[in-house]
């Protein structure tokens, strides 16, 4: 019996930038999915969890999506992966155990492919990278699952460093580690307990429009590869080319939080963090208003945080339409801090928020020698 663990991910600053080729700044969390292992004699992988009831029993040949596998789709995409690459993918019972509340936005599935792509990378000796890893479980959730997700959530599952976020430029995929110094501070995770679907989500709707605006926009600029390589010093000479004006507000949330998550690093080696805080409030602003993607639950978390003393900042985190806010509050406050939105949150909503006070983590690993202690 092996065990890896992979964490989960939120996203500090640069929502939905991902797909568009921009910045974003996220943190692999000390929250995750545990995958535990053992090979088999024959050609079956059995795939087990504790969130679901459902065993998942499928033969490593043929391996094909189906609706009914649920979870077990997600690893099957990895394994389809691996497949494809040349390498034969022996029999496996594997089960999974996780922390992470799923459909909250904090990356559960990106958890699990990313566990399962480690654990195969170990067994079969193959050599990857966790970058590899990461572009390998990507491709598995877009081919595969059909969630036309960006590279975000999987490379930060990979690649995550205890005590840093990992700035991201997912068009180039290059990246470095930065500092999380909150010295007094905690990040504080809210889920909405409204679970959100990426998949039947408007998810891919936004992509699509998202690429419409691009193609408006490179009529207009010539130079540009991806929508966010559009400055914010230009938008304004820029978004006449754009003719749907819903069109023109996606594309304008995209080029402005393109631009903070840009400069959120440097925010935050200054130790600005009030800045940061103020830069996580804009960027809730304009998810609500330009991208559209927030909804009442979400807004309500957001507001709720804003008006307590010692929080910083606050704004949703992932894909959104339900999930978690994350925010950025000072350390003796946390009690009131979740007394003041569990309250605001019911009062409006009718049931009550989650919690999560956590820190940055540790991305994939192998952890046999620490679960048999």
């Amino acid at each position: 019996m092996h065990a890896f663990f992979a964490p989960g991910r939120v996203n500090l600053i640069g929502e939905h930038t991902d797909y568009n080729g921009g910045y974003v700044l996220p943190a692999a969390l000390n929250l995750g999915t545990w995958l535990f292992v053992r090979k088999r004699s024959d050609t079956r992988l059995r795939f087990g969890s504790s969130s679901f009831s459902k065993v998942v029993d499928v033969s490593v040949r043929g391996i094909t999506y189906d609706p009914a596998d649920d979870y077990a789709n997600y690893p099957k995409g990895v394994v389809k992966e691996f497949q494809k690459r040349g390498f034969d993918v022996p029999g496996l019972d594997i089960f999974y155990y996780g922390n992470l509340p799923n459909g909250a936005g904090l990356s559960s599935s990106a958890s699990v492919e990313v566990a399962t792509a480690w654990m195969l990378n170990h067994f079969l000796n193959a050599g990857l990278s966790r970058e590899d890893i990461a572009v390998l479980s990507q491709t598995a959730e877009n081919a595969f699952v059909g969630v036309q997700c960006g590279i975000m959530d999987q490379f930060s599952v990979a690649v995550g460093q205890m005590g840093n976020a990992v700035s991201l430029h997912c068009d180039t995929l290059n990246y470095r580690l930065v500092p999380l110094q909150m010295s007094g501070l905690s990040i504080v995770i809210s889920n909405s307990n409204k679970r959100r679907g990426l998949a039947d989500s408007k998810y891919n709707d936004r992509r699509r429009e998202c690429e419409q605006a691009f193609l408006e926009l490179q009529k207009c600029q010539s130079g540009i590869k991806t929508l966010a390589d559009v400055q914010s010093n230009r938008w304004s000479q820029l978004e006449g080319c754009i003719s749907d004006s819903t069109i023109r507000r996606r594309a304008r949330h995209v080029v402005f939080e393109n631009e903070r998550a840009k400069c959120a690093p440097r925010v935050l080696r200054e130790g600005d963090l009030q800045r940061f805080g103020q830069m996580m409030n804009e960027s809730h602003i304009s998810l609500r208003d330009d991208y559209e993607v927030t909804g009442l639950e979400l807004d309500t978390l957001a507001e709720a945080a804003w008006s307590v003393k010692g929080c910083l900042g606050s704004r949703m985190t992932g894909a959104g339409f339900g999930g978690c806010t994350v925010s950025l509050v000072q350390t003796d406050a946390v009690e009131l801090f979740e007394e003041k939105v569990r309250r605001a949150y019911l009062n409006r909503i009718g049931y009550e928020p989650s919690f999560y006070v956590t820190e940055a983590g540790d991305g994939v690993r192998d952890v046999t020698e620490e679960v048999a202690r």
